[in-house]
């Protein structure tokens, strides 16, 4: 074996070694995040089979009983009479109130910035990003503001306005219309005697069907969480969504508040209950989603 056969050989075998020990570290890096992330949620899970004493002398990671996870369902929608049903109805209103303005506002802001000309178009798209840039929590107040004027405090619309205001979703559609629409085939649809309206609707909106979905899953989700914005605007318990009503559960366990014990008074297993039944409706609007929502991410990966 020459010296050459000899330099390549022990060369491929520290690339070998290499690319051995690389996939070995990105493979415990990725075993530590999923055991980190993981670990509290099986806990919450089971948490929700056992009763408040279980969950403190039973092993945190062995099942419960059906028994007591009934229990705990009964006792978490028996709370203040049926408080925990209203809140999950209130949530399901503003956020798919705050979806359907969302996609009506936002799909043809992001078009019409993406593929027509007029005044001002590229004024209003750096606008929307600078508003992107702004906490939401920073516009609370001239929101409440604003709406304390027109009296719609304490209305399920001085959730669902401010929710609706959705520049991200302008953002990504206007991405999305940039890179992934041919502006030859819009061209073609005027050439046909198509009026802009219908070259909107019936070729770009179908084309659409992937940002869409993305836009109107991250409206879904931040309007289910948004929790500081309705705190504000709904001085009454009735109009609570779930995300504020935890709080109230919260202010009722025993265990973070010694002075609720009462008739009233929730474990924490039912506590346990309510936290997972408040992330519920996100985990399965993704999870049939999920192919739309692929697509959508990876729309404007290209460029016509």
């Amino acid at each position: 074996m020459t010296t050459v056969d000899i330099g390549r050989h022990a060369t491929r075998r520290r690339s070998d070694l290499s690319g051995w020990s690389g996939r070995t570290i990105v493979g415990v890096v990725i075993a530590i995040f999923v055991l980190f992330f993981a670990i509290p949620i099986v806990w919450l899970l089971l948490a929700t089979t056992k009763s408040a004493h279980g969950l403190i002398v039973s092993d945190p990671f062995l099942p419960g009983s059906i028994s007591d996870f009934a229990a705990n369902w009964d006792q978490l929608f028996g709370f203040q009479d049926g408080a925990v049903t209203s809140w999950v109805g209130n949530s399901a209103l503003y956020a798919l109130g705050a979806l359907v303005i969302t996609l009506i506002a936002s799909i043809p802001a992001g078009y019409a910035m993406a593929l027509t000309e007029f005044k001002f178009r590229r004024l209003l798209l750096v606008l929307t990003l600078i508003v992107m840039l702004i906490p939401n929590t920073a516009l609370v107040l001239p929101i409440f503001l604003e709406l304390n004027v027109v009296g719609l405090i304490g209305s399920p619309l001085s959730v669902i306005l401010p929710m609706a205001f959705f520049p991200f979703g302008v953002y990504l559609t206007y991405i999305y219309f940039s890179t992934s629409v041919p502006r030859d085939l819009l061209a073609a649809a005027r050439l046909d005697g198509c009026s802009e309206f219908q070259v909107f609707t019936r070729v770009a909106l179908p084309l659409a069907a992937p940002i869409i979905a993305l836009v109107g899953f991250f409206s879904f989700v931040q309007s289910w969480n948004n929790f500081f914005l309705p705190f504000v605007m709904l001085p009454s318990s009735d109009g609570y969504p779930v995300q504020v009503g935890l709080t109230s559960l919260l202010a009722s366990t025993p265990a973070f508040n010694p002075s609720s014990a009462g008739a009233q008074s929730v474990q924490l297993p039912t506590l346990a209950l309510a936290t997972v039944i408040s992330v519920l409706p996100v985990l399965i609007v993704f999870l049939f989603a999920q192919r739309f929502l692929v697509a959508g991410m990876t729309a404007g990966g290209t460029k016509e």
